[in-house]
């Protein structure tokens, strides 16, 4: 178990996807995604394995929930650097995260 200590120290914000291109060097199906997360954080990529569920067209302009404070990873020839949140399906395939109601980019997720 982790203590709310824990939990404090993983930083989740809020951040648009403002560009999606298909990554095929990936090792599994993944689109590279650019995504804002406003004047404090401002830009960083993700590789993201949801190309079950969603198309490039549907994913751009999605307001997402993303881990910003692990260390970049590099995925193939790409730097990683933010985790976007989603659930695994049962069925490997990934939702993401969403939002009722319009938020800032950047805005810290608890």
């Amino acid at each position: 178990m982790i203590t709310y200590e824990d939990f404090t120290k993983v930083e989740m914000r809020t951040g648009k996807i403002v560009q999606v291109e298909d990554f095929p060097k990936a090792r599994n199906p993944a689109y590279k995604l650019i995504i804002d997360f406003g004047p404090e954080i401002g830009i960083k990529k993700s590789s993201a394995q949801i190309t079950k569920l969603y198309t490039k067209e549907a994913l751009l302009g999605k307001i997402i929930a993303a881990v910003t404070n692990f260390p970049p990873k590099q995925v193939a020839d790409f730097i990683s650097e933010v985790l976007v949140l989603g659930v695994e399906l049962d069925s490997k395939e990934v939702t993401l995260l969403n939002f009722d109601h319009n938020v800032p980019l950047g805005t810290r997720i608890s």
